[in-house]
C-alpha cells in the first residue's frame, strides 16, 4: 500500500485509510537518534559560551563545548573522556569553570576530577580512589574547588560532605560534615559560603536546610546560622546577589517561591528572610540532579525567573523590591538551566513544536536567538501531533473526587486516516521520579507513536510537581494508588469522551513509571498491553537494595521499612501475579544500580510461568536509562512490534521480531 493516494480530478495527493497503529511515520526510531544530542548547562566565561551535550550516537558519552564569540564551535573535553558524575548516581554539576579557560570535571570512568584545557589531555587533579564529586565552585582566592564529596572508600553507606580540594596538590579537607546529604555550596562576593543540607529518611523536596557561614582566613568554616528551611520546608537554589543578598526558593507558602536572606553579620542574628514575591505556582523543579537553574541574577534590582502555569513553564522579569513580575513572550513553554549573562537569559528551552535547543533571550523584548538545537529539524507539521493540556476528574484514597492533570495527543499523520468508526489505541504514559513531572512540548520519542496512529496521554498524576506541594503530597504514603488511579482514569476519560478505542489502552513507563505501569496491569483491570522500562516490580527489594540518595525515598511514598512491611508487600506486583493477566514487555539495564535487573527478571519469569505473554530485552552496559544509540532504536522498535502482535496490526516498515513467551510466532 502506498502513503498516499492521488486524486484523479484535482491532482492532489489524499492520504489512504490505513488501521491506526500501522501508519507510516518520518519518526522512525534511527531519527530519534540520528543527530540528536542532549543538552544542558549553558554558561558563559569570559566572552565564550560553554554548555554540555549527551551523544547517543557515542555511547551517552557527555561532552563539554565551547563557542568562541566568532560563532566557532568545538568539544573541549576530548575522546573518550565523558564529564558525568555518579554522585547521588544520577549526578548532575560535573564541571567547574575557571575564568583562565581550565575547566575541572569528572570523569565518568574512575569519578575522579581532571583539569581540561582546550586543545590539552585532560590531567588528574585528586588522586582517591572511591571518592565522587558533584556541584562545585570555585574558590578563586585560595586555589581550591568546593564541592560535594561521597565518599564510597568504606564497607557501609556512602559518606557526603562539603570538601575543599587543592588545585595544585590535589589534597581534600572536608569543610562541612555531619549530615546525610549536602547540596548547592556558594560562595558571595563577600566570601560568606552557603549550602543545603538534608537527612534521612528526607528527600531534598520533602525538607532541607539553608545555612551561611563566614570562612576564616584558612578557608575553615566559622560561625554558621540556619537561614531557612527544616524537616518541612523545601529550599532549592540559593543564588547570591553582587550586593550579598543571598536569594532562594522555599515552599513554605504551599509552593516554591522566591525568598531572600538579607544580613552580613551572620555570627548574630541580624539576617532577615522575606519572601520577594508569594503566589501560587512553583518557581523550582524537584532536585533530582544537581545544578538545576530556573531562575537568575539580572541586575540589583530583577530576577529573570521561570514558573509552572497548569503544566506549562513560563519565563519573566521579577522585580525585587516591588515584587512586579512582568511577564516576557516567548515561542516556549519549557525552561531549563537557566542563567543569567551579560543581561541576557541562557535557557535550554522547548515548545511544543520545538525541540529543546540552548536559547539567548533579551528580557526586555523577548528576542530569542537559538544557540544550538537538540537536532536540526525540517519538519512538516503535519505529522506533528500537539499536545492538549487536559484535566480530569479521579479520586483520592478516601474517595474524594479531585481532578488529575496530563497532555493528551491525538494521532496525527498528513498521509493516513483510519477506516470509518474505527478509534485509536490509546497508549498511557507514566512519568519516573516519580517526584517529577511531564512537560508538553515536542519529543520525538513521542511523536513516534502519534505519527503510527496511537493516540498519547502524558499523566502528571498526583504526586508530580510544578502544581504545588499539596498536589505531589497527595502520593504521601499511597504511590502504587494514587499514581494508578490518576493513570486509569486519564485513560477511562478519553474513552467516555470516545476519544480513545476503550479496548485497547495500553501503559508505559520507565523507572517509578515502570511501577506505576506494572501496578496498574496487576490491580486494576483496564489495560489490554503494558510496557515497563527499567520498572520496579518489587518494592521491598527497592527499599533494601537500591542507593543512598533515595534508599528512604519509599518512607513517604509508601511507608517506614521495615514497620509498614506489609503494605510494601501488598503493593509489589511481583507478590500478586496471580491478578496480572495481561501481556507486558520489559526493558532493562544491566548496570543498573538504582532498579537491579532481578526486579524485572524475576516478574518475566513470573509472568512466563504463568502463561501470560511476555518479553523482555536486556541491554549489556546500560544503568538507569539508555543511552546508546542502538538500544534507544530497539527499544522503541521492539515497543512497536509488541503492541502490534498484541492489538492485531502489521506495523509498517522493517521492524525487527520479538520473541514473546506463550504467545504464537506470526
Amino acid at each position: 500500500m502506498t502513503d498516499t493516494q492521488t486524486n484523479a480530478r484535482t491532482g492532489i495527493e489524499a492520504p489512504t485509510t490505513t488501521p491506526y497503529g500501522a501508519w507510516t511515520s518520518p519518526f522512525t526510531s534511527d531519527f530519534l537518534v540520528s543527530s540528536a544530542v542532549r543538552l544542558g548547562g549553558p554558561t558563559t566565561i569570559g566572552p565564550d559560551l560553554y554548555w554540555v551535550e549527551g551523544r547517543p550516537t557515542e555511547g551517552g558519552r557527555q561532552v563539554i563545548v565551547r563557542r568562541t564569540p566568532d560563532g566557532v564551535t568545538a568539544d573541549v573535553t576530548p575522546s573518550p573522556f565523558n564529564a558525568r558524575t555518579r554522585v547521588h548516581e544520577y549526578g548532575g554539576g560535573a564541571a567547574i569553570f575557571d575564568i583562565d579557560g581550565a575547566i575541572y570535571a569528572s570523569s565518568f570512568e574512575d569519578q575522579k576530577l581532571y583539569r581540561v584545557r582546550p586543545g590539552e589531555d585532560p590531567q588528574p587533579i585528586t588522586h582517591s580512589e572511591g571518592m565522587r564529586y558533584a556541584d562545585g565552585i570555585l574558590d578563586a582566592a585560595r586555589h581550591r574547588l568546593i564541592c560535594v564529596r561521597e565518599d564510597h572508600t568504606g564497607d557501609g553507606e556512602a559518606v557526603n560532605t562539603i570538601a575543599a580540594i587543592d588545585i595544585a596538590t590535589g589534597d581534600e579537607t572536608v569543610l562541612i560534615e555531619g549530615h546525610d546529604f549536602f547540596a548547592a555550596p556558594r560562595l558571595a562576593p563577600d566570601g560568606r559560603l552557603c549550602w543545603l543540607a538534608w537527612d534521612h529518611p528526607n528527600m531534598p523536596w520533602d525538607g532541607c536546610e539553608l545555612s551561611v557561614a563566614t570562612l576564616d582566613d584558612g578557608g575553615a568554616v566559622v560561625h554558621t546560622t540556619v537561614v531557612a528551611g527544616g524537616r518541612d520546608e523545601s529550599i532549592a537554589q540559593p543564588v547570591w546577589a553582587p550586593d550579598g543578598t543571598l536569594y532562594f526558593v522555599s515552599d513554605r507558602s504551599g509552593y516554591w517561591n522566591i525568598y531572600r536572606f538579607a544580613g552580613t553579620d551572620i555570627g548574630d542574628t541580624d539576617g532577615v528572610v522575606s519572601p520577594v514575591l508569594l503566589r501560587d505556582n512553583d518557581f523550582a523543579k524537584p532536585a533530582w540532579v544537581f545544578g538545576i537553574t530556573t531562575y537568575g541574577v539580572l541586575d540589583a534590582d530583577h530576577l529573570a525567573v521561570t514558573y509552572a502555569d497548569r503544566g506549562e513553564w513560563r519565563l519573566g522579569v521579577l522585580d525585587t523590591e516591588t515584587g512586579e513580575l512582568r511577564d516576557v513572550a516567548t515561542p516556549y513553554t519549557e525552561f531549563d538551566d537557566v542563567s543569567v549573562a551579560g543581561g541576557r537569559v541562557l535557557a535550554v528551552a522547548a515548545s511544543p513544536t520545538r525541540t529543546e535547543e540552548i536559547v539567548s533571550i533579551d528580557p526586555a523584548s523577548g528576542a530569542v536567538e537559538v544557540v544550538k538545537r537538540t537536532r536540526e529539524l525540517d519538519l512538516d507539521k503535519r505529522y506533528v501531533s500537539i499536545a492538549e493540556p487536559i484535566e480530569f476528574p479521579t479520586s483520592s484514597p478516601d474517595g474524594v473526587v479531585q481532578t488529575a492533570h496530563a497532555f493528551f495527543y491525538p494521532p496525527r499523520n498528513a498521509d493516513h486516516v483510519a477506516p470509518e468508526g474505527e478509534k485509536p489505541p490509546l497508549i498511557v504514559m507514566s512519568h519516573g521520579g516519580p517526584t517529577s513531572a511531564v512537560d508538553g512540548t515536542l519529543k520525538p520519542a513521542l511523536q513516534f507513536w502519534t505519527s503510527r496512529g496511537f493516540a498519547v496521554v502524558d499523566v502528571n498524576y498526583g504526586g508530580s510537581t510544578g502544581y504545588g506541594r499539596a498536589y505531589w503530597q497527595r502520593l504521601h504514603d499511597n504511590w502504587g494508588v494514587v499514581d494508578v488511579d490518576d493513570c486509569v482514569n486519564a485513560a477511562l476519560y478519553l474513552a467516555r469522551e470516545g476519544r480513545v478505542d476503550g479496548e485497547r489502552l495500553a501503559i508505559r513507563g520507565g523507572s517509578a513509571g515502570g511501577y506505576t505501569t506494572l501496578a496498574a496491569l496487576t490491580f486494576r483491570n483496564v489495560f489490554a498491553a503494558g510496557a515497563s522500562h527499567f520498572g520496579v516490580g518489587d518494592a521491598v527489594a527497592l527499599a533494601t537494595e537500591t542507593h543512598k540518595f533515595e534508599s528512604r525515598y519509599l518512607d513517604s511514598l509508601i511507608g517506614p521499612y521495615p514497620a509498614a512491611r506489609e503494605r510494601y508487600l501488598e503493593r509489589s506486583p511481583i507478590n500478586h501475579v496471580d491478578q496480572l493477566n495481561t501481556p507486558a514487555i520489559f526493558f532493562q539495564g544491566l548496570d543498573d544500580r538504582v532498579v537491579p535487573p532481578n526486579q524485572a527478571e524475576s516478574m518475566v519469569a513470573a509472568l512466563t510461568a504463568k502463561g501470560v505473554p511476555v518479553a523482555y530485552i536486556a541491554y549489556e552496559g546500560e544503568g538507569h536509562g539508555f543511552r546508546r544509540a542502538a538500544n534507544i532504536m530497539r527499544t522503541a522498535d521492539a515497543e512497536l512490534y509488541f503492541y502490534g502482535r498484541i492489538f492485531g496490526f502489521a506495523p509498517a516498515g522493517d521492524v525487527e521480531p520479538v520473541e514473546i513467551a506463550n504467545l504464537p510466532a506470526s
